[in-house]
């Protein structure tokens, strides 16, 4: 109590009085906390309830009121005074023994606001940033201590300050060897004595003392960047807002350009481990079975803005809270290993994908439960979906489809296990595991980067071997490009040149469009002409199984608005991966390699070409799958599976050959169901939802896999129509 009314009879004096100048009244307050250690005989009394926190906000604002007054950089008389009477080492004593109680809070406090406020660099000089490391060091010891707030603001500030000064996290690397290894000695010296610090010529003892101690001793236990340690065991604290401020913290640190910091964050620090450690432990919390479309629906989630209600989270589904703390730390992996410099990025995705990936999901993925193969491909398909950072993404994508490059053939299936047990599971009996594990290639396919495409299908393609490789004369009577024994388009009345309103596309004017039309069916470059492509593709159903005309909104015209859309966004995805625009020319490709489709394209191709007697959900998966890969601007893709009209080689399959054999398939089959074209148009309306469910409608299967066959041949009609344009748009000068 007598020290509280000291304490206001003296700012009444002070406030009576004439004010002195600042370096007098710096000095006054600064004495007046050491003559409290003199005279005090009482030391367990709380620092709340003596002078202490009150001299030192004078001593603050004085240095603020100095600064402010003088020209930009210069260093002024109290400034002065603090860094050679190495006041910040003294208060560092005193906040480390914590005398009187409470004392480590103010000391926190105050250096935390002098480095906030104070404009001009500090921390390179000696007596301001050994003191600041030696303060770290003292952060994070103890979980849930009273000062955590006050420590995370401290480490929060020096993180910012080294942010705008990127070079100066070197002061914070204690093992000289290590900075060595990266810069030279004169490098080293250049870097601390560059910055302005306002000395005057007298303090150039000051400035030299600062570069010969830029490294500090050797810290033989390696763990040599305190910075980071304290922020990871501040990352443990129970307090949520403890955590996110420390995980910000590193968030800054990682993205620091200055390797020799990155090389030691990621081999000196235990960083790479908690990421993991946490990544690992929240997976493991995760229920042995959940709904895929509880992982797939669950909210978009920030990682520092993780809200916990547990009650409602419950009452969702089992393993809400659970799954939502999962992909939170994700996020922030994600985005640390994103704003991270390159070889620290690298370093951290790959310690993901080693103790995550590897040891953790593969074996999920590679189980045999039905249950367990679901879950872990639909956290699977969320994580993929998830990441957007390129390294991170990169290992995800190696991980799953190995870094192989060149051609597959049948030997060579089982050379990486995952992506083949992936790659089966698309045709697995389980109807359910099939359509997870599509929509996860479909959102690999989605990704930027290129591996996914070269590994999937790209490889397979790049020899152009799925071409008839015979001399014209040697050939076998080609029709329109196809082989013998393929349907005859030409003699159809529906592939004619005649393209009547009855047969084609009527009400549709697109091809008043298009460029001017050869006699041929291809131009001079060997392309075959769109307007024959599209028609091939949208007269390809039979008139009697088609039913979208009777039924609004089912047009081809929405197609073609959705796939400029796509192409456009697929394009942006593809542009810096210098695809040409024409293939690759016939005389530099070994057409005489076997031909061998690949995994991905033979599974998907298989299913295709049972889609009459899939369940409708399966078929609008892989349809579209197929519809990605069509989009993608790559020349031998888009020749393969958009163009009718090429001469396969005997024994090789492309998409259009598939749809044809599906389509024989189907005209045997409508001759032996009897009302079949009502029953189409029905099944049609009561997927739309436009008819209530009634009477059991017999051949379902088959008539859903009908509308969906046409629904995809107008959808490819319309991704090769949009290609030919943009090509046309490209080309034109």
């Amino acid at each position: 109590m007598f020290s509280k009314f000291t304490s206001i009879l003296q700012h009444a004096v002070e406030a009576l009085a004439p004010s002195l100048p600042l370096q007098e009244d710096f000095v006054y307050h600064w004495k007046a906390i050491t003559h409290y250690y003199i005279e005090t005989s009482d030391d367990k009394a709380p620092v709340t309830d003596t002078n202490i926190p009150s001299h030192l906000e004078q001593m603050l604002d004085i240095l603020t009121q100095e600064e402010a007054e003088r020209e930009s950089g210069e260093t002024g008389p109290c400034m002065e005074y603090l860094l050679h009477h190495k006041i910040l080492e003294t208060l560092y004593t005193l906040g480390k023994a914590d005398c009187p109680p409470g004392m480590k809070q103010q000391v926190l406090t105050f250096y935390t606001k002098l480095l906030a406020h104070i404009r001009q660099p500090l921390l390179p000089h000696i007596n301001v940033h050994r003191p600041v490391q030696k303060l770290v060091r003292l952060c994070g010891e103890v979980l849930a201590a009273p000062t955590e707030n006050e420590e995370i603001q401290f480490l929060c500030i020096v993180c910012a300050k080294l942010k705008q000064d990127p070079y100066l996290v070197n002061f914070f690397l204690e093992n000289k060897s290590k900075r060595a290894e990266t810069k030279g000695p004169a490098a080293t010296e250049e870097s601390v004595v560059a910055p302005d610090t306002g000395q005057s010529p007298a303090d150039e003892p000051v400035a030299a003392a600062a570069a010969s101690s830029s490294s500090p001793t050797r810290n033989h236990n390696n763990n040599n960047y305190n910075l980071v340690t304290s922020l990871l065991n501040l990352t443990k604290s129970p307090d949520g807002r403890i955590v996110v401020k420390a995980c910000e913290g590193l968030m800054l640190l990682v993205s620091l350009p200055e390797p020799a910091a990155a090389k030691c964050l990621t081999e000196n620090t235990e960083l790479c481990e908690l990421l993991t450690h946490r990544l690992v432990s929240f997976y493991k919390a995760l229920p042995p079975s959940m709904d895929p479309l509880d992982i797939e629906t669950v909210e978009s989630v920030n990682w520092g803005l993780d809200v916990y209600n547990l009650k409602e989270d419950a009452a969702v589904f089992t393993g809400k809270r659970a799954l939502i703390s999962f992909l939170s730390w994700l996020d922030y992996c994600d985005q640390l290993i994103k704003e991270a410099q390159k070889s620290a990025a690298a370093a951290m995705a790959r310690a993901v994908s080693e103790r995550f990936f590897v040891s953790v999901m593969e074996p999920q993925l590679m189980q045999t439960s039905e249950v367990g193969i679901l879950t872990s491909t639909a956290l699977l398909n969320r994580i993929i979906r998830q990441v957007t950072s390129e390294a991170l993404l990169q290992e995800i994508v190696y991980f799953l489809l190995g870094e192989e490059k060149e051609a597959e053939s049948p030997a060579t299936l089982t050379k990486n296990p995952l992506r083949h047990r992936l790659i089966e599971h698309c045709d697995h009996l389980s109807d359910e595991i099939s359509i997870m594990t599509l929509r996860l290639f479909e959102q690999l396919i989605q990704k930027p980067h290129r591996h996914v495409l070269l590994s999937l299908a790209l490889r397979n393609l790049e020899e152009r071997n799925y071409l008839e490789n015979k001399p014209q004369e040697e050939r076998e009577p080609l029709e329109n490009g196809q082989p013998h024994d393929a349907v005859d388009l030409e003699e159809d009345p529906l592939f004619g040149d005649d393209p009547s309103p009855d047969t084609r596309l009527s009400g549709s004017d697109w091809l008043s469009s298009s460029p001017p039309l050869s006699p041929d069916h291809s131009r001079s470059d060997g392309k075959t002409e769109v307007h024959k492509i599209v028609n091939s593709f949208l007269c390809l159903v039979p008139d009697e199984a088609k039913s979208s005309y009777q039924v609004e909104g089912t047009g081809y015209d929405t197609y073609l608005r959705d796939a400029h859309r796509q192409f456009r966004d697929y394009c942006g995805v593809c542009q810096r991966w210098d695809w040409r625009g024409n293939p690759k020319p016939l005389e530099k490709c070994d057409l005489d390699l076997p031909f061998f489709e690949g995994h991905f394209l033979k599974v998907l191709f298989d299913r295709m070409g049972r889609i009459l007697d899939q369940p409708y959900d399966v078929n609008l998966q892989v349809t579209s799958v197929l519809s990605k890969l069509s989009l993608l601007p790559h020349p031998h893709l888009h020749e393969y599976l958009l163009d009718p009209y090429i001469n396969l080689a005997p024994g090789c399959r492309s998409l259009f050959s598939v749809i044809v054999r599906v389509v024989g398939d189907l005209m045997l089959r409508i001759q032996r169901i009897p009302d079949f074209t009502p029953k189409l148009l029905l099944v049609r309306k009561r997927l739309l939802g436009l008819e209530p469910e009634g009477i059991t409608v017999d051949h379902t299967t088959l008539l859903e896999g009908v509308i969906v066959l046409e629904e995809f041949c107008k959808e490819l009609a319309a991704v090769a129509f949009v290609k030919y344009h943009a090509a046309a748009a490209s080309s034109s000068p």
